[in-house]
């Protein structure tokens, strides 16, 4: 089976940050096939039932614990509803208000969200070289975006849409938090994100149902294969690492892989002929780069 657990959360840790930066970076492209007939809310809720359903099935298959004690679920559904639906509801919203250089901009913010909800509610010091890595890296990606953000006009628009992404910088970040602490547990990884899919599917449905939208699906080749990528590939298996992450170096270094998503973007739009580069990008990724290394701890694992 394509998906092992034990063999992908015991393989080091730059492996596991590569891959994470590798396929939620290739994962922007494929949110784009996600608009259309079906709602945000809907979407949400088909992926991560399709990868709460993997996950179960997993864990079903190789006898890996599937319950979760009670006094665990609280925290689960806080994971669930924030990781798994808030975040990415109001990332959504935003991104029918603003271009993807703003967005990139304002999600590099989560890691000092992170480092800072660290030092709230773990009493973790801030590091200065995470400061300085962040402020780096935001800088290259301003100053890869440099010509579509200097070119933003309709500033009313920009203003509702970076709103809608702030709340979900905010939102994700303490979901990351919520993840510190169910990984602290002796839950298994897999059962953590399997239940907290779950909870987030079912809260993403029960939006839509209050929001009175449409019950559809869109039966295309774009949007299934899509919704099968972003639900097995860039939630079941990169969540995965991602907690795995977060357990090893810490949440603010983890999310750090937020900065480096436009760069694969990038890469991938110029294969395909989408994209262009300039002085600025150039510059911008070098930035980043050098912002990652900073970042990540010395001794790897």
């Amino acid at each position: 089976m394509f998906y092992n657990s034990h063999k992908i959360l015991t393989m080091p840790t730059p492996f596991l940050f590569a891959l994470v930066t590798l396929i939620w970076g290739s994962s922007w492209i494929a949110i784009t096939y996600q608009y259309g007939a079906v709602s945000e809310e809907l979407s949400v809720a088909y992926r991560f039932f399709i990868a709460a359903i993997f996950l179960f099935s997993y864990a079903l298959i190789k006898k890996e614990q599937l319950r979760i004690n009670l006094s665990h679920y609280p925290m689960i559904i806080l994971m669930g509803s924030s990781m798994f639906c808030l975040n990415y509801l109001f990332t959504y919203y935003g991104m029918n208000y603003v271009e993807s250089g703003l967005a990139a901009v304002l999600f590099g913010l989560i890691v000092i969200f992170n480092a800072f909800f660290e030092r709230i509610f773990f009493g973790k010091i801030i590091e200065n070289r995470i400061i300085v890595a962040t402020i780096i890296g935001i800088l290259g990606i301003i100053l890869m975006f440099w010509p579509e953000l200097r070119d933003l006009t309709n500033t009313s628009k920009s203003l509702i849409g970076a709103l809608w992404l702030f709340t979900a910088v905010i939102i994700s970040s303490l979901g990351n938090i919520t993840a510190v602490i169910n990984t602290n547990t002796n839950i298994p990884i897999v059962t953590i994100n399997a239940h907290a899919m779950l909870c987030g599917s079912f809260l993403c449905l029960i939006l839509a149902l209050v929001m009175n939208k449409p019950i559809t699906f869109e039966i295309t080749f774009s949007y299934i294969t899509s919704l099968l990528y972003l639900s097995i590939a860039a939630s079941a298996i990169t969540f995965g690492c991602y907690l795995e992450l977060i357990k090893r170096i810490g949440s603010t270094r983890t999310a750090y892989t937020t900065l480096l998503f436009p760069v694969v973007a990038l890469i991938i739009s110029t294969i395909v002929g989408e994209y262009s580069w300039n002085i600025f990008a150039l510059f911008g990724v070098g930035l980043v780069f050098i912002g990652t290394w900073l970042a990540l701890p010395k001794k790897q694992t």
